[in-house]
């Protein structure tokens, strides 16, 4: 695990409340709208890599999903979305691990709906963003769907004191490559609790 980005994002959450941090979404409506569009079961496995304190594991409880999966490298981060959720955070399966060195990730199997907000964009390295996409591949179950959604062309160069790679549909689908079909994508701009805007790429795909 790359301690000094671990050390990073557990200062931030223990530094910041929840609906203070510059991706707060009190809900996540352009999550929702492309999970929708998967049209999975609510047994089928979901993986929200870099869950953070994120709403979205709320939305899927609450929405009746058996097969939810939480990794985030902070585990202060996941600690306080268990302490959110209550006594719904056992319905959760909990990973700390680390998508540029992952151990416990790469057990995963069959995995429905890979979703990411904000994280791939932080993978600078060609061999991180490998790594990414290795294990994205390897847990990712045929007919499965990648939700990914980065700072687009338009966007920030920077978001918490790091660098970040700017995308658009065309440069996620070729990072992807061929096994994976670009289903829709649309652009959005999310406004941070202090206003200021951030514009992102918002891409579902299909493991064909």
């Amino acid at each position: 695990m790359n301690n000094s980005m671990k050390k990073h994002w557990d200062e931030i959450y223990t530094w910041l409340e929840t609906d203070e941090l510059g991706w707060y979404e009190k809900i996540p409506e352009p999550s929702i709208k492309l999970l929708t569009k998967c049209r999975i079961s609510k047994d089928e496995s979901i993986l929200d890599v870099g869950a953070g304190a994120s709403t979205f594991i709320d939305y899927l409880i609450n929405q009746g999903f058996k097969n939810v999966i939480a990794t985030d490298i902070s585990e202060t981060a996941l600690n306080k979305l268990k302490e959110r959720l209550g006594k719904k955070a056992s319905i959760v399966r909990w990973i700390v691990d680390d998508i540029t060195r992952p151990i416990h990730i790469r057990d995963l199997r069959d995995i429905a709906v890979w979703h990411d907000r904000a994280v791939l964009h932080f993978l600078l390295e060609e061999k991180q963003q490998q790594t990414y996409l290795s294990t994205l591949k390897k847990v990712i179950k045929k007919g499965g769907y990648v939700i990914i959604a980065v700072f687009s062309l338009k966007g920030a160069k920077k978001c918490s004191g790091l660098d970040v790679k700017n995308y658009d549909q065309n440069m996620l689908a070729t990072f992807l490559g061929d096994d994976f079909n670009l289903i829709e994508y649309f652009d959005y701009t999310y406004y941070m609790p202090s206003g200021e805007p951030r514009p992102y790429i918002y891409t579902l795909f299909q493991k064909m």
